[in-house]
């Protein structure tokens, strides 16, 4: 096999900042270096989707969309990432295809050129509509396999999925290792593997939780990977990726050789630094974190457990609660510890741990995802457990959003007077509170009136008119 250059794929405006300052980057830290960004020469740049976008309406007071059109108004030669999360978008729950047609459109229209789209249970159904969308609009569709451990994931189970979204039609697949539990021997296997059996680039996105994630990169480029995820060394390394630079340095010289120039890369790594002094970070995301080998869970999921527990006054339980993960896993089907499924797994292990009797209380999402609601999962579930938990409710084997409406034409009618351009319907359609108090205030600042002024009414218009 002949090696080739590899392409870096930058995280830096994305889930660098998502893992270690959990979203909080402003745009106005962005645009400075962005010019020096597009002169790097990466592959792409990972700038939008993921939780960047419930983060800018919620917490930083900007429209996420005019962030992506900021950048790209700066950065004019290098391609941008998005990460998309198949049906569900960017939000918790499967919308219309309706919704997500417009939201891929949009997504291109404004500036993305690359759409990698996931799903937590890795069940291509809940991918193929963002898929089809995505290369229907001129966009670049990445399918995506979600790494994880378990008794029953196996190589041929990866490489069936790689197959099925190549039958879909996807331009390319990233193997995502959202808690850094690939390990580098069992990386190049993998990778060699999937480098046999598809004709489509591959791309490794590892987080460096447990301390291996620089040395499967090595393993896996020597496997034949084409593009790796790293972020600038400042908001690299614990929950993030591994550094650009080091990863640059490292194949210098060698047939890999990425051609990036270091030089560049330390002068927007200064900058990063001084952002990284606006934010206060917590040392657990940072440090290796070898239990994610053990219990496979991510280092976000590791600290909502910690916050779920605290809040319950039963911190003395966490050791429990991290033994019980991997049993709800094997009950419910082996499903990788992603968004949402992340989130169901460790609330109902800590119900199980808190409650003293295993599933005496179980959520909502547990019951929809037995139904059926959020996809089929990898493995079979024991029809005397899902009896136990749903009893005689009936479980769907259609993808979920057959079984939804048309949205568009609603979320239009709840929001009409708040409606200044048609990306709004979209932050509405997936946030709609967060959202709604988001157009509130940025009525307020346009037409210079007093918030407390701009009320709402049921058909989602307000007293407020402007001149």
């Amino acid at each position: 096999m002949m090696a080739k250059k590899v392409k870096i794929t930058e995280t830096i405006l994305r889930d660098a900042h998502q893992s270690l300052l959990a979203t909080r980057m402003k745009l106005s830290e962005m645009l400075p270096i962005a010019e020096k960004l597009d002169e790097v020469g990466y592959y792409s740049l990972e700038m939008w989707g993921g939780a960047t976008f419930d983060s800018c309406l919620r917490f930083l007071d900007e429209d996420p969309w005019e962030r992506l059109r900021e950048l790209r108004k700066r950065i004019k030669k290098t391609k941008f990432q998005m990460l998309l999360r198949g049906q569900n978008l960017l939000g918790y729950k499967h919308y219309a295809d309706d919704v997500v047609e417009m939201f891929v459109n949009k997504s291109i229209e404004n500036g993305i050129d690359i759409i990698r789209i996931f799903d937590a249970l890795n069940d291509v159904r809940n991918m193929e509509m963002a898929i089809r969308f995505t290369r229907k609009a001129g966009g670049h569709a990445q399918g995506t396999i979600v790494y994880t451990i378990s008794p029953v994931h196996n190589t041929e189970h990866y490489v069936k999925i790689a197959k099925e979204l190549c039958e879909i039609g996807v331009d390319s697949i990233c193997l995502k290792d959202m808690s850094g539990i690939l390990t580098p021997y069992y990386g190049y296997q993998l990778i060699k593997r999937l480098k046999e059996v598809v004709d489509v680039p591959i791309s490794l996105h590892c987080h460096y939780t447990s301390g291996m994630a620089s040395m499967t990169y090595l393993k896996a480029i020597e496997a034949g990977v084409d593009i790796v995820d790293t972020a600038i060394s400042p908001l690299a390394n614990g929950t993030s990726q591994p550094p650009t630079e080091t990863i640059v340095a490292v194949l210098q010289g060698t047939d890999y050789d990425t051609g990036l120039d270091l030089t560049l890369l330390s002068q927007i790594a200064e900058h990063f630094k001084k952002v990284r002094e606006n934010y206060t970070i917590d040392p657990v995301l940072t440090s290796v974190d070898t239990r994610v080998l053990h219990y496979q869970i991510p280092g976000g999921m590791l600290s909502n457990l910690a916050s779920q527990l605290k809040q319950q006054n039963a911190i003395d339980k966490y050791e429990d609660v991290l033994k019980e993960v991997p049993k709800v896993r094997e009950d419910l089907g082996w499903p990788p510890l992603v968004t949402p499924m992340s989130q169901i797994v460790g609330t109902q292990a800590v119900l199980n741990v808190i409650c003293g009797e295993r599933y005496k209380m179980v959520p909502n999402e547990v019951k929809n995802y037995l139904k059926g609601y959020y996809g089929k999962p990898a493995f079979k579930i024991s029809e005397e457990f899902r009896k136990k938990i749903i009893g005689d409710e009936e479980v769907i084997t259609c993808r979920p959003a057959d079984l939804i409406e048309p949205q568009l034409e609603q979320i239009k009618k709840e929001m009409s007077f708040y409606l200044e351009k048609d990306e709004d319907i979209l932050s509405y359609a997936l946030f709609p509170q967060v959202a709604k108090e988001f157009f509130r205030r940025r009525h307020a600042e346009k037409y210079k009136v007093d918030l407390n002024t701009v009320e709402e009414h049921q058909d989602g218009g307000s007293s407020v008119h402007p001149v």
